[in-house]
C-alpha cells in the first residue's frame, strides 16, 4: 500500500500518520502536504518537513487555546504531539542527538496539554519500577468507579504512549478500562531515563498489574494485556510467567525477534555466526546494506538506541534473547495472536508463536481486501479495533459467566 513515497519505509510511515486521522491525531491534507515535501529517502528532509508542520499546528493549538477555543485546541494539540513524534522518528542514527528529546517532550508535551482538555480528562500516572517509575496514561470508562475490566496496552520497538490513544479510547467506549504505559527501551524510558529493552517483560508488566490493581474501578479479576509490534513478543513473554492475565493479544505475534532483523539474503542463524566469528566484518557488511536501504538503515540506528548498543552486532546479539522458546508453552490464558496478509516486519513470526502455544487460543488475519493487510493494521484502525476487541469481549463475558 503505497501513498506518494516508492521507498518502501517512508510510505508505510506515511501512512502511520495519516492512519491517526481516524483517531483525530492528524488531518488528511496537513499529511500529504508535507509529504510532498520531502525528499525520498532522506531522513533530514523528513524531519525537517514534519517539524515545520509540527510548529505551524503547534501554534494553532496556542491560539486555540488563548481564545477559549478548547475543543479546537484539544484537537490541533493531538495534531502537532503526533507531526512531532515523525519529526523525531529518524533522529536515531546519532543518539546524542539533542533533538531527540527535544522533539519527543514537544510531542509529549502537546498530547498532554490535548488531553487534559479533552472530556473527560485522561489522568497520567506514574507506575513504580525498579526505584523509578513508568510513565502511563489511565482511561476510565466513567467516573462511577464501578468495578470495570481493565486493558493493560504497550507498543513495541518504536512506538510511543502517545500513538495508543486511539485504542485506548476505543476499549473505554466499549466499557473496558485502559492503563498505556512505556517501558524500558520505549519513549521517555529510553529517551530520559536510558532504560533499554529486557527480554525478562513479565518484570516491567508485573510492576504494572500490581499498580492497575490500586486504581479506582478496577475488577482485579478482569486484567488483560495487549501488545502492539515487537510488544507481540513481549505480551506473550510477560503473560507466560504474569498469571493474574486473563487475556492476552499479540499485535503481531513474534516468536523470534531477531528473526527479521537481518539485511536481505541472510538468514538469522547465518549473520548470528557471522558476528560470533567476526564482529567488526559482520558490522561493515552491516552498514553496507544499511546504506542501500532505509529500513534496513532505520532498524538498527533505533535498535542501537533502544538496546543501547555501541554496534550492530551488538545490538543483532542482544536482540537473538528476545524468543519464546520454552515460554510460550508457559501461557495459560486465552490468547490471541494476530497477522497481518503484507506484514513486512516480522513475516512468518505469527504463525510460529501461534504454532507454539498450548493455551485457548485463536488466529487472527487481516487482508488486503479489507484494506488492513499492513503491519499491525496500520492506516485500517477502525476494522482493526472492531475485529481485535469484538474477541476480547467475548473472552471477558466467557470470564464473567465463568
Amino acid at each position: 500500500m503505497k501513498i506518494i513515497f516508492d521507498d518502501e519505509q517512508f510510505s508505510f510511515q506515511l501512512l502511520r500518520v495519516l492512519g491517526d486521522a481516524v483517531n483525530g491525531a492528524a488531518d488528511i491534507g496537513e499529511c500529504l502536504s508535507t509529504a510532498n515535501r520531502i525528499k525520498e529517502g532522506d531522513f533530514e528532509s523528513w524531519h525537517d518537513e514534519w517539524l515545520k508542520t509540527a510548529r505551524r499546528i503547534h501554534a494553532v493549538a496556542d491560539a486555540n487555546l488563548a481564545a477559549g477555543h478548547r475543543v479546537s485546541a484539544c484537537e490541533a494539540y493531538r495534531r502537532a504531539s503526533n507531526y512531532y513524534r515523525a519529526a523525531e522518528f529518524y533522529l536515531h542514527g546519532d543518539p546524542t542527538d539533542p533533538r531527540i528529546t527535544k522533539l519527543s517532550g514537544a510531542s509529549a508535551e502537546c498530547f498532554r496539554r490535548g488531553i487534559q482538555l479533552q472530556v473527560p480528562p485522561v489522568e497520567m500516572v506514574e507506575v513504580p519500577y525498579d526505584g523509578t517509575t513508568l510513565p502511563a496514561h489511565f482511561y476510565r470508562v466513567d467516573e462511577s468507579e464501578a468495578p470495570r475490566p481493565t486493558l493493560i496496552l504497550h507498543s513495541g520497538f518504536d512506538g510511543t504512549i502517545e500513538e495508543l490513544h486511539g485504542t485506548a479510547m476505543a476499549a473505554a467506549r466499549r466499557g473496558i478500562n485502559c492503563l498505556t504505559f512505556e517501558g524500558p527501551g520505549q519513549g521517555r524510558v529510553i529517551r530520559e531515563q536510558g532504560l533499554p529493552f529486557r527480554p525478562d517483560w513479565e518484570h516491567v508488566v508485573t510492576s504494572v498489574v500490581d499498580h492497575v490493581q490500586t486504581l479506582p474501578g478496577v475488577d482485579p479479576t478482569k486484567i488483560a494485556l495487549m501488545g502492539l509490534s515487537m510488544g507481540g513478543y513481549l505480551a506473550p513473554r510477560a503473560a507466560a510467567f504474569e498469571h493474574r492475565l486473563v487475556a492476552c493479544v499479540a499485535n503481531g505475534g513474534i516468536f523470534d525477534f531477531s528473526a527479521n532483523q537481518v539485511p536481505p539474503g541472510m538468514s538469522s542463524a547465518e549473520l548470528l555466526g557471522f558476528i560470533r566469528q567476526d564482529a567488526a566484518a559482520a558490522d561493515k557488511e552491516i552498514w553496507k546494506a544499511a546504506e542501500a536501504n532505509t529500513e534496513v538503515r532505520w532498524g538498527i540506528q533505533n535498535g542501537m538506541f533502544t538496546f543501547k548498543a555501541a554496534t550492530p552486532s551488538e545490538y543483532l546479539l542482544k536482540a537473538s534473547e528476545f524468543e519464546l522458546t520454552g515460554v510460550a508453552e508457559q501461557i495459560t490464558c486465552p490468547t490471541l495472536v494476530v497477522d497481518a496478509e503484507a506484514e513486512h516486519s516480522f513475516a512468518g513470526e505469527a504463525k510460529k508463536l501461534y504454532d507454539a502455544l498450548r493455551c485457548p487460543k485463536e488466529f487472527m488475519l487481516f487482508t488486503a481486501e479489507e484494506g488492513a493487510e499492513e503491519h499491525c493494521q496500520i492506516g485500517a484502525a477502525m476494522i482493526s479495533q472492531e475485529r481485535i476487541f469484538g474477541w476480547l469481549e467475548d473472552v471477558l463475558d466467557e470470564r464473567t459467566k465463568a
